[in-house]
């Protein structure tokens, strides 16, 4: 898979010319398809996760564009690489483990030029106080979550954002299920800690 058929990809789907009625409901048939050249199988296996994967590079880098470049370059690796998923294990872990090491990598590279973390501005002036509300907590997390190492901050967000279990993530980060689980709680502790300095959480915990 190379960037001139991912760009051919993109150019179909743009145009609306797959229907949605014709895409199979099966995960193992889709990939099938995809590894026969199919391009409206790519465009179903992308839309399947896209929203997902999205969150988790957002959560993870805290910036717009970047998340938006992870993102594009995990599913670039994902129908680059698919004849090596193992069709007897979960297809979102495998697909976690790539977004993960592209987060890490434009993390690395960051370290060189910081990047503050985006909080939109003036967004609640003419929305309701229950969105409102919820969008600053949103926010306040994702400034919290930039505090925390990101070792840490993943294991946390794919427990609680991607519902991975302790030993898929143990399994994505390659480190002990225990550790995996240390991870979590002190993430958690920390954000909590974040929330309540900050005056977003009142007696609630994490």
């Amino acid at each position: 898979m190379n960037h001139e058929t991912l760009q051919s990809v993109s150019r179909v789907e743009e145009s609306g010319a797959c229907d949605i009625r014709t895409r199979t409901d099966d995960l193992h048939q889709t990939v099938e398809q995809c590894l026969a050249g199919d391009q409206f199988a790519m465009i179903d296996l992308v839309e399947r996760f896209q929203a997902s994967v999205f969150a988790y590079c957002y959560r993870m880098l805290g910036h717009r564009q970047d998340a938006e470049d992870a993102t594009q370059e995990t599913f670039i690796r994902v129908l680059r690489s698919l004849a090596r998923w193992d069709h007897h294990r979960d297809f979102r872990p495998w697909l976690m483990t790539i977004a993960a090491n592209r987060c890490r990598t434009m993390l690395s590279a960051r370290k060189r030029r910081p990047v503050v973390c985006e909080i939109e501005q003036n967004l609640c002036e003419d929305d309701s106080g229950d969105w409102c509300e919820a969008k600053q907590l949103d926010e306040e997390i994702q400034m919290g979550l930039s505090r925390i190492s990101p070792e840490h901050r993943e294991a946390f967000v794919m427990f609680h954002d991607h519902n991975l279990s302790y030993q898929q993530i143990a399994d994505i980060l390659g480190c002990p299920l225990g550790t995996c689980k240390t991870w979590i709680y002190r993430a958690r502790r920390q954000l909590a800690t974040w929330l309540q300095n900050r005056q977003v959480l009142t007696g609630r915990h994490l």
